[in-house]
């Protein structure tokens, strides 16, 4: 009798078993598109060196969720893996002591190729349009999914790339709005990370074109390096620079633990959003969501599969709260010591300075770096107050400064006058450095304010050419 019950048993154990099989099947069965993804790091140099951390270890997160490398599409400049400075010759790691995540990673658009106009050119399918490269484009159809990642430095209404111009809002969104009156996808996903990336959808990006952004902050506050130097988590002592972005490793280790056939777009958004929003701390940012929130119900595998090594991981529902009180001490514990994405640069250079050896070459450079990384803030700072100061008055520079639009507001009413304002100043007082392009939202207060380009360009002779 007892041997009738284990066979019975084990037969009820094996059905059960072919259920869950078949039902998984069943459930990768119903996305019946391709799935597209194009990674951009957006930044070079070393000190810069998380960004395409970033970009390599979601690579990994793809290769393992079952997507093909023709239907990945890879932007970074390449300078860090070989780079002198890497302790790490042909590796790079995106967390302390973690594994190489550059291996195998596809160099579609490199060094002069990782530009702005290609990667437009690379989410139209327009082969054409392209400067060097591989010459991979997403040529997807109406019943494929398209997924972007951009990790990089941003400000008010633009996100910077290594080569030629930056890539503003209005110019993405016309190139995505393109896209779907082209009916090439059936929904899209956008995840970009940098400092008041929510500019780049608030107020632009509609819900009928079918796209779900979610940015590492609001139209109006910074983003945070993680894994830095002197910081806990810190990683090991022979790094010199941050290893990643609170928000990107916030998605992207949330992707490589779990069963994203069962997590939802929205589940993720609660976790990362939880992970970087830590109000009470010197740092935090607000992860935000623009465009069709109903996709974010959708599971995650929709748009980058799952690694079926995680097909029987589970998570606590608190995991997926999107309130930051929930378990505020693990988070503290998971962010404490994060870097603003601004000041990353001067981070790096002071922790340069403060490890070098007294008297040393190294340290007399070091510090000659530092001091003019600090000169050139200075500076930017008094040329534009002496700017808003000549065209709108000293009582009116604050204002300018300062003023935020509401929420579901563009940045700007005028996107080809910030584009000229940016590019007179750039000409005349120098290009916008990363610390220098927090003025862009100054910049697009002016604009709004009526500024032309004979005041633009006098102002700026005035204040910079003295």
């Amino acid at each position: 009798m007892n041997h009738f019950i284990l066979i019975a048993s084990l037969l009820l154990l094996f059905s059960l078993n072919n259920f869950v099989v078949e039902a998984r099947q069943i459930a990768k069965s119903t996305t019946t598109g391709t799935r597209w993804v194009v990674l951009v790091a957006g930044s070079n140099y070393y000190e810069n060196y998380r960004h395409q951390a970033d970009v390599c270890h979601a690579y990994q997160i793809l290769r393992n969720g079952g997507l093909k490398d023709e239907n990945i599409i890879v932007f970074m400049y390449d300078d860090i893996a070989f780079n002198v400075q890497n302790p790490r010759p042909g590796i790079i790691i995106n967390k302390p002591y973690g594994p190489d995540v550059y291996n195998g990673v596809p160099k579609d658009y490199t060094g002069e190729n990782c530009t702005a106009n290609n990667f437009l050119a690379v989410i139209l399918g327009n082969r054409t349009a392209l400067t060097g490269g591989s010459g991979k484009v997403v040529n997807s159809g109406p019943n494929d999914y398209i997924f972007i990642y951009y990790a990089d430095h941003g400000s008010a209404g633009m996100v910077a790339m290594p080569t030629g111009d930056d890539l503003y809002a209005k110019d993405l969104i016309e190139v995505l709005k393109k896209k779907h009156e082209a009916k090439s996808y059936k929904s899209m996903v956008f995840y970009l990370e940098a400092c008041e990336s929510g500019s780049m959808f608030d107020g632009l990006l509609t819900e009928d074109m079918n796209i779900y952004a979610v940015t590492a902050s609001t139209p109006a506050e910074s983003s945070y390096a993680m894994y830095c130097p002197g910081h806990y988590p810190s990683p090991e002592d022979d790094f010199e620079t941050c290893l990643g972005d609170l928000f990107s490793i916030s998605w992207i280790e949330d992707s490589e633990k779990h069963d994203l056939q069962k997590e939802t777009l929205e589940q993720q958004h609660g976790v990362v959003r939880r992970r970087t929003l830590v109000d009470y701390l010197d740092f935090s940012s607000h992860v935000m969501q623009y465009g069709n929130k109903e996709l974010s119900k959708e599971p995650i595998f929709t748009y980058i599969g799952t690694n079926p090594d995680n097909d029987n991981s589970t998570m606590k529902a608190e995991e997926f709260s999107s309130n930051p009180s929930a378990e505020i001490a693990h988070s503290s514990r998971l962010t404490r010591g994060a870097v603003s994405q601004r000041d990353a640069q001067l981070h790096y250079l002071w922790h340069r300075f403060n490890r070098s050896a007294d008297g040393s070459s190294e340290k007399i450079e070091a510090q000659k770096q530092l001091q003019n990384e600090i000169l050139s803030r200075q500076q930017v700072d008094q040329n534009i107050h002496q700017i808003i100061a000549l065209v709108f008055g000293e009582e009116n520079v604050s204002k300018m400064i300062e003023s935020i639009r509401p929420a579901g507001q563009p940045l700007v009413d005028d996107w080809d006058c910030l584009k000229m304002l940016v590019r007179i100043y750039g000409k005349i007082c120098g290009s916008l450095s990363v610390y220098g392009k927090k003025y862009t939202r100054a910049m697009a207060n002016m604009c709004n304010a009526g500024i032309n380009e004979k005041q633009v360009n006098l102002a700026s002779n005035q204040a910079c050419l003295k």
